[in-house]
């Protein structure tokens, strides 16, 4: 094996199904967890025939669009999703939500609101940070899941007879 320096990095996180956002806003606020972000966060997924998907890798664009019009981290991100097209890249997976992103010692905590389907709270960062932000949550520690967002879907879907919904745009 190759040393760590080359290894791929994954994302470290957990999910949960969250009931109350304001109830978990004020648990957030009153630990001392700092608002980096509110507003849309679009992700979009790009492949070449399939390329990266063989060797198990992600393209992926995420555009930040802020609640009160603020500059986003890329200024036009239409662009970029032109580059790639131009390169023979296309969209792959859409994910469009509603965000609040909070910052917790080494953790980032995300609120998510999808078009239709649960609002989840996302805690990422190495294990002893999540560890650490999880009670500031104020939510149990068995709901959060080291589970992916299909997972989230299919459970929601068996418990309403209702279909996700995780994408509005088509950019």
């Amino acid at each position: 094996m190759g040393s760590s320096d080359s290894a791929p990095l994954d994302e470290l996180e957990v999910k949960a199904r969250v009931e109350d956002p304001d109830s978990v806003r004020r648990a957030l606020e009153r630990a001392g967890a700092r608002l980096e972000f509110r507003g849309a966060m679009l992700d979009r997924r790009f492949d070449r025939d399939g390329e990266l998907a063989a060797r198990d890798e992600v393209l992926r664009l995420r555009i930040f669009q802020a609640a009160d019009g603020a500059a986003a981290r890329l200024t036009d991100p239409h662009a970029a999703v032109a580059i790639l097209e131009r390169a023979g890249f296309e969209v792959t997976l859409r994910i469009d939500r509603t965000v609040e992103v909070y910052r917790l010692g080494e953790a980032v905590l995300r609120l998510e609101w999808y078009p239709a389907m649960d609002v989840l709270m996302e805690v990422e960062g190495e294990p002893a940070a999540i560890e650490g932000a999880i009670p500031a949550t104020g939510l149990p520690r068995e709901s959060f899941l080291p589970e992916s967002l299909p997972d989230f879907v299919g459970r929601y879907e068996a418990r309403t007879g209702r279909s996700a919904r995780l994408t509005e745009r088509r950019t």
